[in-house]
C-alpha cells in the first residue's frame, strides 16, 4: 500500500501543471524554430503553417483553433501578413494572447519594416501599408526576436528564466558566428541582379547586397499578364540578371517563359524552415539559400 501511494504521488507530480511545458503558438515555421531554440524542452511549439504554404492564404481550420486555445504565448510576423486568418483565431484565444499582453509577440512590433506606404487602394494589388512583412529574409532579425522571446518566456514562466537566458546567450553566440561565416560565403552575390515572382525577398536582398530589377507579378498578388511579361523581358535584356527566384508555393509558368527567352536560371529558395526538404532548422534556411544562389549565379 505504501509503495502504491508513493507511486501515485510520483505520477501526480510528473503530470502536474507546474511541470508542464509552455505552449507556444507560432504563425510561421521560422518563429516555431526560434521558439524551440530559446525555449528548448520547456516549450511545446505548434506551427500554424508549413514551409510549403503561402502564409497570406491560410484557413482558420479547427486544428489551428485548438492550438491557439491552449497557447501560453503567441508569436507571429504581424505587419498584415496574417490579416486574412489570424483575427478569426484571436477571437478564440485567451486574454493572455491579446494585443498588448505579454503572451502576444509580433515581429513587426520590434523590427522596422521596409517599404511602408502612406496610403493604399485596391488598384495597388495585395500590398501591406505597414510595410513588407517578410522579415525572416534577414537572419540578423532573428537576434532581435530571440531576445524578445527570452524576455517574454521569462515573464510568463519565471521559474525557468535562467534556462531561457542561457539559451539566448548560446543562440546569440552561435548566430553571430554564423552571420560572419555567411557574409564571407555570400561575397560573390553582392551586386547580383534578380527577378522574383512576388515581392517577398527584400530583406534577403538587403542582407546579401543583391538588387531586384523586376517582379513577374504586375502588382502584388496579381498573376502575370502577357503585356507585363513582355515589359519584364525588355527590362531584363542587357541587364546582366541571371536568376529568377521563386518561393516553394509560387507558380512557375511565367518563370519558365522568361527563362526560355533569356537563359536565366530558376531557383526555388526555401523562404522559411521546411520550405524545401533539406531545410529543417534556422541555420539551414540561410545556409541553403546562399548555396542555391551561388550555384545559380555560376
Amino acid at each position: 500500500m505504501k509503495n502504491l501511494i508513493i507511486l501515485l504521488f510520483t505520477f501526480y507530480f510528473m503530470i502536474s501543471p507546474a511541470h508542464a511545458a509552455m505552449n507556444v503558438f507560432a504563425c510561421e515555421p521560422e518563429w516555431a524554430a526560434l521558439a524551440k531554440e530559446i525555449g528548448s524542452d520547456n516549450v511545446d511549439v505548434f506551427s500554424a503553417t508549413r514551409g510549403t504554404q503561402d502564409p497570406h492564404h491560410i484557413s482558420a481550420k479547427p486544428s489551428l483553433l485548438a492550438g491557439i486555445r491552449k497557447a501560453d504565448l503567441l508569436i507571429c510576423t504581424g505587419g498584415g501578413l496574417e490579416v486574412g486568418w489570424l483575427p478569426i483565431l484571436m477571437q478564440n484565444a485567451g486574454a493572455n494572447l491579446q494585443t498588448g499582453q505579454p503572451g502576444n509577440v509580433m515581429a513587426s512590433d520590434h523590427i522596422s519594416l521596409i517599404g511602408k506606404l502612406a496610403s493604399v487602394d485596391r488598384t495597388m494589388g495585395d500590398v501591406h501599408p505597414e510595410g513588407n512583412p517578410h522579415v525572416q529574409g534577414n537572419p540578423a532579425n532573428m537576434l532581435v526576436m530571440a531576445k524578445v522571446l527570452a524576455e517574454r518566456l521569462s515573464l510568463i514562466d519565471p521559474a525557468n528564466k535562467t534556462t531561457y537566458n542561457n539559451n539566448l546567450t548560446a543562440f546569440t553566440g552561435k548566430w553571430n558566428t554564423l552571420l560572419k561565416t555567411w557574409s564571407v560565403q555570400a561575397t560573390s552575390l553582392r551586386g547580383a541582379k534578380i527577378v522574383t515572382y512576388h515581392d517577398s525577398w527584400r530583406y534577403l536582398f538587403d542582407w546579401l547586397g543583391m538588387t531586384q530589377i523586376a517582379s513577374l507579378e504586375p502588382k502584388p498578388g496579381i498573376p502575370p499578364t502577357a503585356s507585363h511579361l513582355d515589359q519584364v523581358l525588355q527590362n531584363v535584356n542587357g541587364s546582366g540578371a541571371r536568376i529568377i527566384i521563386l518561393s516553394p508555393f509560387d507558380n512557375d509558368q511565367a518563370a519558365k517563359w522568361l527563362s526560355g527567352k533569356t537563359g536565366m536560371k530558376i531557383v526555388r529558395l526555401p523562404f522559411t524552415v521546411g520550405g524545401i526538404g533539406n531545410v529543417n532548422t534556422l541555420d539551414e534556411l540561410y545556409a541553403q539559400s546562399i548555396s542555391l544562389l551561388k550555384e545559380a549565379s555560376k
